[in-house]
């Protein structure tokens, strides 16, 4: 493999730097679609959006209700306390 330019060390570096500011913001997008979907379209938002929250630190059980739950509204109020 090609070594990487400095240019790419910089992209992949902030990447990284920035990650938990990108997963919170792409939580708070899919909390949108979750409203504003359903069937599989909807279980797809979810799968993505508990990656999101592993990423971001919280807790399996919590997730794991969240997801038994399936209401939007209980993941809205955990992502708006993440972002605080």
């Amino acid at each position: 493999m090609a070594e990487r330019s400095k240019y790419q060390q910089n992209v992949i570096r902030n990447y990284y730097e920035n990650r938990d500011a990108i997963s919170l913001q792409r939580a708070q997008e899919l909390v949108t679609e979750l409203y504003l979907s359903e069937g599989k379209k909807r279980a797809k938002y979810w799968e993505t959006l508990v990656g999101h929250l592993e990423k971001l630190g919280v807790k399996p059980a919590t997730i794991k209700h969240l997801v038994q739950q399936d209401d939007p509204q209980l993941v809205a109020q955990l992502v708006q306390k993440l972002a605080s």
